[in-house]
C-alpha cells in the first residue's frame, strides 16, 4: 500500500523542465502519528471517505455532534473522478453539511493523507485537477468560527467508507430515492415479541396446580385436555403454595 501511494504521487507529479520540488515533500516522524482526539471539545465531528471501483463513483460523510447524535449522508457521482478527486467530493460535502446545520466549531477526518496535508497547507497542490478544490475548500473553511483537519488510520473510518462505497454499487435509473438509513439497535432475538400481561389472565401453570391441589379440572375441558393436564402434572410437586418443577434427576 505505501508503495501504491507513491506511484500515484509520482504519476501526479511529472517531471518537466517547469517542474518545482513541493515543499513538504513528505513529511517524516508525522506521517504514521496518531493524534489521540480530546473529547472535551464542543467542536463537531465530520468523517468523509470515497470510494471508486468498477461499478460506479461514491462518497460518504457523517457529522456527529458532541452529545454523539450522527447524521450520515451519502451520494453516487456521475461523472468521472480520480481517487483524490472523490476524496475531495466528500471533504466538501461534508463541509456543506455542516455549514446547512450552522456549525461554528468543526474537527474534519479523513483516512486521505494528501488530502488532509494540503488542506492543512502542510503540502502544495500542483495537479491542475486538484487547484479548484483545494481553492474551495479554503473558502469553505472561512465560514467556519474554528476548523481543524486530522488524518486517521482508514481501520477509524470504516462507516463512511460503507456509505461511500454502497453508493457506488447501488443501481441509479434517474428517479432513485433512498431514505437516510436507520441503525437499530434490538436488545433480543427477531422471533421473540413483547406482549402486554393481561392483569386477570391466570398463569400458564394454573391449571396444573389446581390439578394437584384438588384434583379439579377446568370446565369444558375435554377428555383431551384432562389427559394432557394429568401428563403435564407428573413433571411437579405441589408444596404448600409453591409449585416446583421435577428434574430429571429428581431434583425440584
Amino acid at each position: 500500500m505505501k508503495a501504491q501511494a507513491l506511484a500515484y504521487h509520482l504519476a501526479e507529479n511529472p517531471v518537466d523542465d517547469e517542474y518545482q520540488p513541493l515543499s513538504n515533500y513528505f513529511p517524516n516522524e508525522e506521517v504514521n502519528l496518531v493524534e489521540v482526539i480530546s473529547e472535551d471539545t464542543n467542536a463537531w465531528k465530520m468523517f468523509f471517505d470515497g470510494a471508486v471501483n468498477a461499478k460506479g463513483v461514491g462518497i460518504g460523510a457523517i457529522l456527529i455532534l458532541p452529545t454523539g447524535q450522527h447524521y450520515p449522508a451519502s451520494a453516487r457521482l456521475c461523472f468521472f473522478c480520480t481517487n483524490n478527486t472523490t476524496e475531495y467530493e466528500a471533504f466538501i460535502m461534508g463541509m456543506n453539511m455542516a455549514i446547512d446545520q450552522d456549525v461554528e466549531e468543526l474537527s474534519i477526518m479523513g483516512d486521505s493523507n494528501l488530502i488532509i496535508l494540503q488542506a492543512q497547507g502542510e503540502w502544495e497542490t500542483q495537479n491542475v485537477k486538484l487547484i479548484p478544490y483545494r481553492q474551495y475548500v479554503e473558502y469553505l473553511s472561512k465560514r467556519f468560527k474554528f476548523v481543524e483537519f486530522r488524518y486517521i488510520p482508514r481501520f477509524h473510518n470504516e462507516l463512511v467508507d460503507a456509505l461511500a462505497t454502497l453508493a457506488s454499487m447501488l443501481p441509479y435509473t434517474g428517479n432513485v430515492h433512498i431514505d437516510p438509513l436507520e441503525i437499530q439497535i434490538p436488545q433480543r432475538h427477531g422471533y421473540c415479541s413483547v406482549v402486554e400481561i393481561d392483569p386477570d389472565a391466570q398463569t400458564w401453570y394454573h391449571d396444573i396446580k389446581r390439578f394437584l391441589k384438588t384434583k379439579e379440572y377446568p370446565e369444558q375441558a375435554s377428555g383431551d385436555q384432562k389427559r394432557t393436564i394429568r401428563m403435564l402434572a407428573s413433571g411437579f410437586y405441589f408444596s404448600g403454595e409453591v409449585l416446583y418443577k421435577r428434574t430429571p434427576d429428581l431434583n425440584l
